[in-house]
């Protein structure tokens, strides 16, 4: 977990700071709602509101998203990228996902229908963001077309 900073960005709220990052943090680096979250802090005996919880993500967020993202281990230096269908509620979706040489999902794309170019530009990006890579850039794409 990483460690609040003792600014003044803390003060005037009504809880400790170690109370306000731990939310905080939870929400974003396990896949929690905020009633998850309030549900946690519950068990540990604090009593919060999910509103309170979604006041401190908008406030304090995106400083503990940075310092996560930040933290993940490098990615490999060979990409995949992965098509599956997925029929939810009588419906086709197809989701994408870049997944490096360890398993890791780089990130996923979900479409309510199959658009390779969309798909292609969003996983360009993906890769220009992650700098190198040996199968990372139209190699990896090109089964695509």
């Amino acid at each position: 977990m990483t460690k609040p900073k003792q600014s003044g960005a803390f003060s005037g709220h009504r809880f400790p700071p170690g109370i306000i990052s731990y939310a905080v943090w939870a929400y974003h680096r396990f896949p929690m709602s905020l009633r998850d979250v309030e549900d946690l802090l519950a068990a540990r005996g604090v009593v919060v509101s999910y509103e309170t919880i979604r006041a401190w993500v908008a406030k304090f967020g995106s400083q503990y998203a940075n310092v996560i993202r930040r933290d993940r281990p490098e990615v490999t230096d060979k990409w995949y990228v992965d098509e599956v269908v997925l029929p939810m509620k009588g419906k086709k979706y197809w989701l994408w996902r870049a997944v490096d040489s360890k398993g890791d999902v780089l990130d996923i794309l979900v479409q309510s229908r199959r658009n390779k170019q969309a798909a292609i530009r969003f996983f360009r990006k993906l890769f220009k963001s992650y700098r190198g890579g040996r199968g990372n850039s139209d190699q990896s794409l090109r089964w695509i077309a």
